[in-house]
């Protein structure tokens, strides 16, 4: 595996936080930080040639300039190096990008985004292309100790959600966090004339949707036995149950898309969710 994690950088409000996340995520599992910054070739309608003269190219090499100025005055012992990649196209450039990576990391909007906006086009593209995990940055609540609050992640049992499970298991290790596993379920739909739900039937589904939380914990307690576990089997919209069980965590944890996503999508809509309303920073995790 790759041992760089690896942040874009436009030089927004929005990537300053992206970037002390990365840089302290960089220092905890002791891997180099690369910061790469997309110099536009294409502006407003205007086709800008990719010489090293050109004006975006150096605006990129100054902001990359200032930011690691920045970041080595608070981390003066991070190994950082920086990607100047001249493209037209801001979230091709950083997917290309990351296979490079282990993990991406990303300011939730960027510069050029409307303000109205929570997430930005490039956060979303990236984090359902990209060859890595990707975590797309919000600012933490301000509220309570922040060495409490947990990693929290959303299983439902498909294998996307499993290697979800593993990368929050690392994370809330590696941070010495607990980790809120979180399972949501609703009852089948009922069509025509069919009575409703008896209790009994209710209390059966309910404990089956418990198994499968377990089943998909199992092994992993053991390997990381410094983890402390909460399950929550919560019955309700998936991406409702998740927020709020993430509301005051460290970060969220989702695959890409879980059960019941339609084949061809590489984001699913619990993950498009949860991507724009949670308020902590939140990882997208592929199979």
């Amino acid at each position: 595996m790759n041992r760089q994690i690896m942040v874009g950088y436009d030089g927004s409000t929005h990537a300053d936080e992206a970037l002390a996340w990365a840089a302290s995520a960089a220092r905890r599992q002791h891997a180099p930080l690369r910061i790469v910054h997309v110099a536009r070739t294409f502006l407003d309608g205007y086709v800008v040639a990719d010489r090293p003269s050109d004006l975006t190219t150096q605006v990129g090499n100054q902001v990359l300039a200032d930011c690691v100025g920045r970041l080595r005055a608070i981390h003066p012992d991070l190994e950082v190096t920086t990607q100047l990649e001249p493209h037209d196209s801001v979230a091709a450039a950083l997917t290309e990008a990351s296979r490079d990576a282990r993990l991406l990391v990303l300011g939730s909007r960027g510069r050029g985004g409307f303000a109205g906006l929570l997430l930005g086009s490039v956060s979303v593209t990236v984090a359902a292309h990209a060859h890595c995990p990707v975590v797309v940055v919000r600012t933490p609540p301000a509220a309570g100790d922040p060495t409490v609050r947990p990693v929290v992640v959303g299983v439902d049992g498909s294998p996307t959600s499993l290697s979800a499970v593993d990368y929050a298991f690392d994370q809330a290790s590696r941070w010495g966090l607990p980790l809120v596993a979180v399972h949501a379920w609703e009852l089948p739909s009922l069509f025509g004339t069919v009575p409703p739900w008896l209790p009994d039937e209710v209390e059966e589904i309910r404990m089956a949707e418990k198994v499968v939380l377990s089943e998909s914990l199992a092994g992993h307690m053991e390997r990381y036995p410094d983890v402390s576990v909460t399950s929550v089997v919560h019955r309700g919209g998936p991406a409702h149950v998740i927020l709020a069980a993430a509301e005051d965590a460290e970060l969220l944890v989702v695959g890409s898309r879980g059960l019941g996503g339609f084949r061809g999508l590489l984001l699913g809509s619990v993950s498009q969710a949860v991507l724009h309303h949670a308020t902590c920073p939140v990882a997208v995790v592929h199979p």
